[in-house]
């Protein structure tokens, strides 16, 4: 029986909505009863065909869904730049000497040249639709979409299959224009969030959310983001008027993801105060784990940091050279291992699998709801 509506919609048993790059990750956590979502933004659209394959044939036929970014709004400095050959030949080589000066404070050796990502990767509008398109060749229950109002290719193709799309977003006035648009679950993220975030807590931002909708008359079911780490604020949360919690680094300490070893040592010692919101590594405002990269890029002496999707083109390689490093026995290095992370990782305290994950959420959720209804019935 479904728990609620965006359950019904989804398909999910338990409405806790797993956001991870790991395909692993996805399959656990909808065998578990959660709901798995891929995070397809790091994948060509073959490696995309190639990961939804596998979920198809691991996930046992539970639900699952898949998270594309197609941004609305394209810096007008890399609009008419058609490919990643393009974009990096714009790329000043001031970027790459610097990022190897960071690297090298850290004993990690320069790379001459900044490595071309493939052609079809990168966060753009195109690639964003191109991974859309693959996404729907494959038995999905949800996509979902950031950085902008949903794409009405992406709302269209999903009323046609009956394939809900979420939009995810950081005010009340995003909401009401995602809702405008016609997407059919909203998925409010607060400023905890890691990645892309906006700057309002999730505390405050979920019955503004809730509050707005039901004021313009959209009857829609929103998602909360943001911090949530376990199921006692999942109940809070839902408490607030969301139907449920969307999640992503909670699955970052756990063995399936696609972190490394240092990285998820780093997240069991951090503390909450330990991220940033920096624009260091794609160019807009993300959440992630603050190391001395970031302090460099964000410096008045620095080369300050590029537009989307250019400052990816030269972060990504650079942070692929840092876990290289670390993993080969640099001590200095893994003072540079980050990732997108938020503040809910000063509540990382061990490495869990993503089934257990799923098992304690659903056993605080349902301590906390009896805890409240115990409340109510004293005299």
């Amino acid at each position: 029986m479904a728990m609620n509506r965006v359950c019904e919609m989804t398909g999910a048993e338990f409405p806790l909505f797993a956001f991870s790059h790991c395909r692993d990750v996805v399959a656990a956590v909808s065998k578990a009863g959660g709901f798995g979502v891929l995070g397809a933004t790091r994948f060509s659209p073959e490696a995309l065909e190639e990961e939804l394959a596998w979920i198809d044939a691991h996930v046992d036929g539970a639900p699952y869904g898949v998270d594309v970014l197609v941004p609305e709004v394209i810096d007008p400095a890399v609009a008419g730049l058609a490919d990643n050959k393009s974009r990096a030949q714009a790329i000043d080589p001031s970027y790459q000497s610097f990022a190897n000066q960071v690297l090298g404070q850290y004993g990690i050796a320069p790379e001459a040249e900044m490595p071309i990502l493939r052609e079809r990767m990168g966060i753009t509008p195109e690639n964003g639709l191109a991974l859309m398109e693959v996404a729907f060749r494959h038995p999905i229950r949800l996509i979902a979409n950031a950085l902008g109002i949903a794409p009405a290719a992406m709302i269209e193709e999903g009323k046609k299959r009956g394939v809900p799309v979420a939009a995810l977003v950081g005010a009340k006035e995003h909401a009401i224009r995602q809702a405008e648009a016609g997407v059919d679950i909203i998925v409010a993220q607060g400023g905890e969030a890691g990645g892309h975030c906006g700057e309002v807590s999730t505390l405050v931002l979920i019955p503004e959310v809730v509050r707005a909708l039901t004021r313009a008359g959209h009857d829609i079911p929103v998602l909360a983001a943001g911090g949530i780490m376990g199921g006692a604020q999942m109940a809070g949360m839902m408490a607030a008027g969301a139907q449920g919690a969307w999640t992503g680094s909670v699955w970052l300490a756990t063995p399936e993801a696609e972190t490394s070893e240092a990285f998820r040592e780093k997240m069991v010692a951090a503390r909450s105060r330990d991220t940033v919101r920096s624009r260091s590594r794609t160019g807009k405002p993300a959440r992630q784990l603050k190391t001395a990269w970031h302090d460099a890029w964000e410096a008045g002496d620095g080369p300050g940091t590029l537009p989307m999707p250019l400052m990816g083109m030269v972060s990504e390689p650079a942070f692929a050279r840092v876990e290289r490093a670390a993993a080969a026995g640099n001590a200095e290095a893994r003072e540079l291992v980050s990732y997108f992370v938020g503040q809910g990782v000063g509540l990382v305290e061990d490495v869990r699998s993503s089934r257990q994950v799923v098992m304690d959420f659903r056993e605080e959720f349902l301590a906390a709801v009896e805890g409240l209804s115990s409340l109510l019935q004293q005299e």
